[in-house]
């Protein structure tokens, strides 16, 4: 043992070791597989810039996307019943909302706020996804009827987006009872005439197709998204027939006309505030956000040569 054991080669042990890299500093694009860095790709809304594959996006980053500035006001929602059913499978459903909560960062799978788009007042609802597959369980269920009675309290317009595999099975025929609940939820806009805007983004599907997902005043689908109550195979077993090519996609889906839009996520923001202030009877909204324009001087009058001579 001697001084270039002890520090010598250490030294330079530490100058060419390799080190550590994070591994969620690159995403794979699941569409074309397209390496995307992560500061890149929450530039451009999570949308693949080599196919432009639009996918998902956290509630929380979906709001700071929606409102101005980023700024927007959570709005509670009343807490359901935890485990009603005492639900076990490979595990328990208590642990697999605990896991859900930990990996997500969310209570469940539905954030609902106000803020303002294009300084237009609104309350959003959003579905995350990555939470449980965005199942509507009863927390989304009280979500959806609290961002509903906050519009109508608020006279403000609700613009929903949904991500979702469907209902609940863990919470059983409480999951299936959401849909007559939210269905009157979004009947209590219709009777205040006020706005109720649907955004369905990749994958709708389930019990939320065919209950508050196609009740919209606009039906808004972001670019290729998938939407659907059953899956294409299910459909293709029971009809045997084989389903035309792009069936369930959003472009499928507005030339049947059972969208209004196919907005991409980069105008969705402008879209949504044209819509909104147009249902509402408001004035066009201010492109870049700027202070309306002050009213041109009036025409300055001059003295006619008799007058001035008089």
């Amino acid at each position: 043992m001697n001084w270039i054991t002890n520090y010598v080669r250490p030294k330079i042990n530490s100058l060419f070791s390799r080190r550590e890299v994070p591994e969620n500093l690159w995403t794979k694009c699941p569409e074309c597989g397209t390496m995307l860095f992560h500061r890149e790709l929450a530039a451009n809304l999570n949308v693949c810039s080599a196919c432009d594959h639009h996918m998902t996006m956290g509630a929380r980053e979906r709001m700071m996307s929606l409102f101005d500035g980023g700024i927007f006001s959570e709005i509670k929602v009343p807490d359901p019943v935890v485990d009603p059913l005492g639900f076990r499978d490979q595990k328990k459903y208590s642990d697999r909302m605990k896991a859900a909560q930990k990996a997500s960062g969310a209570k469940d799978a539905m954030l609902v706020a106000e803020g303002e788009i294009a300084r237009t007042p609104v309350v959003a609802a959003v579905q995350d996804f990555s939470f449980m597959a965005g199942s509507m369980g009863m927390y989304v269920g009280n979500a959806i009827i609290a961002a509903a009675e906050h519009a109508v309290k608020t006279k403000k317009p609700l613009v929903l987006f949904s991500a979702s595999g469907g209902a609940r099975m863990q919470e059983g025929m409480l999951s299936l009872m959401q849909m007559p609940r939210t269905t009157v939820a979004v009947q209590l806009l219709k009777e205040a005439g006020l706005p109720y805007i649907m955004v369905l983004t990749h994958p709708t599907t389930g019990g939320v197709t065919a209950s508050y997902a196609m009740l919209g005043d606009i039906q808004i689908a972001e670019p290729n998204a998938q939407i659907g109550f059953a899956g294409a195979r299910v459909i293709e077993q029971t009809i045997r027939e084989k389903l035309p090519e792009g069936f369930q996609r959003a472009e499928y889906l507005l030339d049947h006309g059972m969208l209004d839009r196919v907005v991409h996520r980069k105008n969705l923001r402008e879209e949504l505030a044209t819509m909104i202030r147009m249902l509402m009877s408001l004035p066009p909204p201010i492109k870049g956000d700027l202070a309306p324009p002050p009213p041109p001087p009036e025409p300055e009058v001059l003295p006619t040569p008799a007058e001035s001579e008089g």
